[in-house]
């Protein structure tokens, strides 16, 4: 298939950025997103010029790195994959895709289509951890029984992978649902509790401090999330903070 391209491309943070058009030819639709961005580099490099920066690292869907908002949606148009994952035959012959990276003022860009996503990796050190006895007196963690319901909707939080899409798809930009996850994959558990007041609290206030806004309720995040994380978390989330709150 043969394609029309329009990327965003910026030098540097400091940058005004603008789209820049590509055409692309005999593109198959076996192919991935990441490889047609691939075949498109790889022709602006043979004739000198400067090739699309995008990030990449699995290529599958388990990294979060190829975060790109294509066609207006984050990982673009079809649902439960990574932009990774993104096959060509979801486009068609003759398609103009615009892509643009994940736009949010706490996720800012570096280059092109790659943007600092610190951020995340901020909030998860505030809290995002549980503590470890390490005097010898460890307790096997597979001998700590766990009501299977909690065990599973805790299973369900860790299949986040921070890609952001959340953020990229939220009106205001909101790391609720990627927060709640983190929260919520914790609460559940026993190992969990003895951080439990503290981590809610130093992670909603991290989140707060780096930028994000506030949930809108649409529920848009959760339908753009490759992994489907579900709202559920965002309520266990202010559930989790308001008893934080009340304990002081």
């Amino acid at each position: 298939m043969n394609l029309t391209l329009k990327i965003w491309r910026q030098k540097n943070a400091s940058d005004k950025g603008k789209m820049v058009e590509y055409k692309v030819t005999d593109i198959s639709e076996h192919m991935s997103f990441l490889e047609m961005l691939d075949v498109l580099n790889e022709q602006l490099i043979a004739k000198g010029e400067e090739p699309v920066a995008f990030d990449h690292d699995c290529r599958e869907g388990i990294c979060g790195m190829c975060s790109l908002y294509i066609n207006g949606e984050a990982h673009g148009p079809d649902r439960g994959v990574t932009t990774c994952q993104l096959h060509m035959r979801m486009f068609n012959d003759g398609d103009t895709i615009f892509i643009e990276p994940f736009r949010a003022k706490a996720f800012p860009v570096i280059k092109d289509l790659v943007v600092d996503r610190s951020a995340f990796d901020r909030i998860q050190q505030a809290g995002g951890y549980v503590s470890v006895n390490t005097s010898g007196n460890t307790q096997d963690a597979n001998a700590i029984p766990i009501n299977k319901e909690n065990a599973d909707k805790a299973f369900d939080a860790a299949t986040c992978i921070g890609c952001g899409a959340c953020v990229a798809t939220c009106k205001n930009s909101s790391a609720m649902l990627f927060v709640g996850a983190k929260v919520s994959q914790y609460a559940l558990l026993p190992q969990g509790q003895i951080e439990a007041v503290d981590r809610v609290k130093n992670m909603v206030a991290q989140m707060d401090l780096e930028g994000f806004g506030n949930c809108t309720n649409t529920g848009a995040c959760e339908v753009e999330c490759p992994k489907g994380i579900s709202l559920e978390n965002i309520a266990r989330m202010n559930s989790e903070f308001l008893k934080a709150s009340l304990k002081g």
